[in-house]
């Protein structure tokens, strides 16, 4: 299967052409945040406030990176559960997120949100956050570092490896892919 190149900040037509089980390698900049970073996202969209990363475009990573073992950017970033972001997403949407990646399935109301803003959910393999580390070249924290490893950060990768989850088109991976399965089972 090919793998499709990506380039950040997405394009909106290049995030809409993507479909549920496309392998993709990601190129650029995208932000780290995990729960805490998303709260204070939203307040300061509550207030009316000045966000501290453009939007428009971006992909961010639900991660909360170990420390960097000696000579490395960065420790082990893998993936942590998506769903606990899933009351964020509708407003970074509205403001130009193009894309997420995380693991495990999301909630009707971000399937749906994916449709009508155009955007894409990717899923990174859980478990493998040392090997995924190798894609990333370069880590800065742009806001809260008092948060440690769910401070906001920017990352700048080369070849990040992902599959597209869910898609724009109402395709998703997690209710796919076992149905799939289950109908290439022989039968008993």
């Amino acid at each position: 299967m090919t793998e499709i190149r990506l380039e950040t900040p997405l394009d909106p037509g290049v995030a809409t052409a993507l479909r549920a089980g496309d392998r993709v390698r990601i190129y650029g900049d995208i932000y780290a945040a995990r729960d805490a970073a998303h709260a204070r996202m939203l307040e300061l969209m509550e207030r009316g406030e000045v966000l501290p990363l453009d939007l428009e475009g971006a992909v961010i990573y639900y991660v909360g990176p170990t420390p960097p073992r000696p000579g490395r950017v960065i420790g082990a970033a893998g993936p942590t559960t998506s769903s606990r972001m899933d009351p964020y997403v509708d407003a970074l949407l509205s403001r130009g997120l193009r894309g997420m990646i995380g693991k495990g399935a999301r909630s009707p109301e971000v399937l749906e949100a994916l449709a009508h803003y155009g955007a894409v959910y990717f899923a990174a393999t859980g478990g493998a956050g040392a090997l995924l580390s190798r894609a990333i070249r370069s880590e800065d924290v742009v806001a809260w570092p008092e948060l440690g490893p769910e401070a906001l950060r920017r990352l700048g990768v080369e070849g990040f490896p992902a599959v597209v989850a869910a898609d724009s088109h109402g395709g998703d991976l997690y209710t796919s892919g076992p149905e799939r399965y289950r109908s290439r089972r022989p039968s008993a």
